[in-house]
């Protein structure tokens, strides 16, 4: 009988986490087509789950927008991780970072215009930031420290890098990757110090706590 109904746990878990997951990516395709004003029943629709099946696990639409910056984050930080464990070149650990990170993304678009600004930085996206950080910290210190990376370039670019790579374009979703790979291909030939004579960069590096600033709403 345990058994059974240890059984019958695992899978209520495993729907409970698929169906997690298909609400993180209807969430993002909505909010990215139609603002954050978006009905919260076009992203149930989308993900094909009831509004009571919704409304039970996310009360709100902030709740929902907090839980998918946490799971951007970290699945970002299992991509900087994985990169880093199976590629020793320090160069290809960064480089297939940024191509995992833009190619599960896909034609979503980015949200730090959507979302920016908007919802107060918990304790839950405090942490997960800082995971984030740290990882990608040993992605861009590694490069660095192989001299491969332009010295210029920090951790705290590549969040803004790839909100720049993720720019909505009018095309199916596979036609929207391969052209952010495409422009992602042309930056790393700029990052990287076999390029001749690279151009000196006109403004500052941002650093963490504006990044900070950007996504998260001021402190009442």
């Amino acid at each position: 009988m345990g058994d059974t109904q240890t059984g019958r746990a695992r899978g209520r878990r495993r729907e409970a986490d698929r169906n997690d997951a298909r609400l993180m990516q209807a969430a993002r395709e909505v909010f990215a087509e139609l603002g954050w004003d978006a009905p919260v029943s076009e992203i149930a629709r989308r993900a094909g789950i009831g509004m009571g099946s919704l409304y039970r696990r996310y009360p709100s639409k902030e709740l929902l927008a907090q839980r998918m910056r946490i799971v951007g984050m970290e699945q970002l930080v299992t991509q900087a991780r994985t990169a880093l464990a199976e590629e020793p070149d320090p160069w290809a650990a960064f480089a297939r970072f940024l191509r995992d990170a833009l190619s599960a993304q896909g034609a979503g678009g980015p949200l730090l215009p959507l979302v920016g600004g908007r919802l107060p930085a918990t304790e839950e996206i405090v942490a997960a930031a800082g995971q984030l950080r740290a990882a990608l910290d040993d992605l861009v210190d590694g490069a660095h420290r192989a001299g491969v990376l332009r010295a210029d370039f920090t951790s705290a670019d590549v969040p803004l890098l790839l909100e720049h790579l993720t720019a909505r374009i009018p095309v199916t979703d596979e036609r929207a990757t391969t052209l952010h790979l495409r422009y992602l291909d042309l930056i790393l030939a700029g990052l990287h110090t076999s390029s001749t004579r690279p151009t000196a960069l006109q403004s500052p590096a941002p650093d963490w706590a504006e990044l900070s600033e950007l996504w998260n709403a001021p402190k009442k």
